[in-house]
């Protein structure tokens, strides 16, 4: 039996993807801060343009510090359907190369390209030829990862942001991972770098030295992972069939609430916001979970399992209610309110 190729695997990651939408659209925002979002007291950036990333705006970071890091910050607000639109468009282009795609969000996807429909004979070449053809369709900048691997190309992706491509071949992968930090690593958030620190794991050379047993034991099942990634094995397919797990909406109120009247109002709301996907797609779950954050950003999360799949919005609505009550007598204000589906039939 031969031996399997070596996959060639792009991960492509559009840059600032909503704001670059946005400065596309408007011309007079081209050069200038803008962030995605509302500039409302409890507003939340969705996505910062290039240049107001160089005032440390970033996703996610309240507006209200947003503006005091860039106080010439422009906020526009959110248009879903703009972008999903223009999804729609890059995706038609990953596929006219290889139907093995697998979407990560809007703005990006791996694609294994190691047999691509127009025979181009590199993933280098390959990935050249995608961003040049979504900038020709969309005027919109794309970065590239190239690797053999999933972990590697998606970490190659962000090296030459923005407009650029990096590569790293079979040969320099695992010499690459030793010397990068573990703060870096895709899948490892600040509080599973953080515990790395503290244990002298710094770079992924540090990680390779640690053995499989003992990083089972400090980090569990992740263990396993973090082991094979600090080797450069990664065997993950691109799976275009990958599924949702879960669905969610929440909402921040500018307002810290009291009133459990008034919350009852919003989780009904948010929870009719799920629903309209389910009903949408045809998929029910059996899992809702309830996330509270706390008016001292403290947050708790409240879950029920029920046997068979939720079909019905009023059941969904009370198992939310009954959830939601568990809280009462609330401790302190509420700042936001999330209702999230998952466990899907």
């Amino acid at each position: 039996m031969s031996p399997e190729p070596i996959r060639k695997i792009i991960h492509v990651d559009m840059d600032a993807f909503y704001a670059s939408v946005e400065q596309r659209d408007n011309p007079a925002l081209k050069g200038k801060p803008v962030a995605v979002g509302y500039a409302a007291k409890r507003g939340v950036v969705a996505a910062a343009s290039y240049e107001a990333r160089r005032f440390g705006v970033h996703s996610a970071m309240p507006s209200s510090v947003a503006i005091r890091q860039c106080p010439d910050l422009i906020f526009v607000p959110l248009r879903f359907d703009v972008y999903r639109s223009v999804s729609k468009q890059i995706h038609a282009i990953f596929a006219q190369y290889t139907d093995l795609i697998e979407p990560l969000a809007l703005d990006e996807a791996y694609l294994d390209v190691t047999i691509n429909k127009k025979g181009i004979e590199t993933a280098w070449k390959t990935a050249k030829a995608i961003r040049a053809e979504i900038l020709e369709a969309t005027g919109l900048t794309a970065s590239a990862g190239v690797s053999y691997n999933k972990f590697l190309a998606k970490v190659a992706s962000g090296i030459r942001k923005p407009n650029g491509q990096f590569g790293i071949m079979p040969e320099d992968g695992e010499a690459f991972i030793e010397k990068l930090p573990v703060a870096k690593f895709h899948g490892i958030g600040p509080v599973t770098a953080k515990k790395m620190h503290e244990l002298g794991i710094n770079t992924g050379a540090d990680l390779k030295a640690r053995s499989l047993e003992e990083l089972q034991q400090r980090f569990g099942k992740a263990g396993s992972w973090y082991y094979h990634i600090a080797r450069g094995l990664d065997n993950r397919p691109v799976n275009p069939n990958r599924e949702r797990k879960s669905v969610s909406s929440e909402n921040t109120f500018a307002d810290d609430l009291t009133d459990e009247a008034r919350i009852e109002e919003e989780v009904l709301s948010i929870a009719d916001g799920v629903w309209e996907w389910v009903e949408r797609t045809g998929k029910h779950g059996r899992t809702v979970t309830v996330k509270i954050k706390w008016a001292d950003f403290k947050q708790s999360t409240r879950s029920r399992s029920v046997k068979h799949p939720i079909t019905d919005l009023a059941q969904f609505r009370q198992i939310a209610l009954e959830l939601m009550r568990t809280v009462y007598p609330l401790p302190k204000g509420i700042r936001l309110i999330g209702v999230t589906l998952s466990s899907f039939s």
